[in-house]
């Protein structure tokens, strides 16, 4: 009877070698903590695969294919999960708490809030396999990634919004100033080798909800002075035209009278002309 169990427990401890990789997955079998196989060898593709239990082998599965998300926040706001669903800012206040509320320093000396969502996807799995794997028992957690991510994302954020103009940033160049945290998060990604690549990177930037109405009011009076500019514009290109037009008509009518009295010259010539 003993050896009767010791071989139906031999053949359920090999058996439970069994895994399966899914086709957005690749995985890495690790034997004694390194990595059985070289170069391309190393990662196993989608199916069924088997591998000596733990504590011999370790499978760490690796999401290749699925699009991460991380949302920086460092330097918003307090915003609870209800109001941000509802995209509604809290009550005001009478002054910004630094201890619940994050904010930026702009480049001409202003306070903001920005957040910035990042998708990414796992470039290279077998550095974040022996970088940021934290999982065991074939589980792969995206908890390490995650948050060096975040840290590079808040890094961005601080470090672009303290090169740019507030005006830029909330009005005149929002565009160019989510390039530009883009792009340094992908240096940073690069530098610090994580084996990620950025997909899209989405910045929302907004003025400290004290000054909301300060900042409206500007809003309003560059919307004002533009309107004005425009409206002067206009006017300008009407009486340039209308000035070109009569200028043309003037010039029309002087060379038509020219041609009119060169012609009765001519004609008093000739007839001169004859009677000599």
């Amino acid at each position: 009877i003993v050896k009767v169990v010791m071989a139906i427990l031999f053949v359920v401890f090999v058996f439970s070698g069994l895994f399966k990789v899914e086709p957005q997955e690749k995985a890495i079998k690790l034997r004694f903590g390194k990595p059985v196989g070289t170069g391309d060898q190393v990662l196993i593709g989608s199916g069924t695969h088997w591998a000596w239990p733990y504590p011999i082998d370790e499978v760490v599965k690796i999401p290749i294919a699925e699009i991460q998300k991380v949302a920086g926040k460092g330097s918003w706001f307090l915003q609870s999960p209800e109001d941000e669903a509802l995209n509604q800012d809290p009550p005001t206040g009478g002054s910004l708490n630094p201890a619940v509320d994050g904010y930026a320093i702009t480049g001409d000396g202003n306070i903001i809030h920005t957040k910035a969502t990042l998708s990414y996807r796992i470039e290279d799995p077998v550095r974040c396999v022996f970088e940021f794997a934290t999982g065991t028992n074939q589980t792969f957690s995206l908890a390490g990634v995650s948050n060096a991510v975040l840290n590079v994302l808040n890094n961005a954020l601080i470090y672009t919004a303290a090169r740019y103009k507030v005006d830029d940033i909330l009005l005149n160049d929002v565009t160019g100033f989510q390039e530009a945290v883009g792009r340094r998060v992908r240096k940073l990604i690069q530098e610090q080798k994580l084996g990620l690549v950025v997909d899209q990177c989405i910045v929302q930037s907004r003025p400290p909800r004290q000054l909301k109405m300060a900042f409206d009011n500007v809003i309003i009076i560059g919307q004002k002075s533009s309107q004005i500019i425009t409206e002067a514009r206009n006017d300008q290109n009407k009486v340039l035209s209308r000035a070109g037009a009569d200028a043309k008509g003037r010039v029309d009518s002087a060379e038509v009278a020219r041609k009119l009295m060169v012609n009765s010259i001519t004609a008093e010539a000739d007839r001169f002309k004859n009677l000599l």
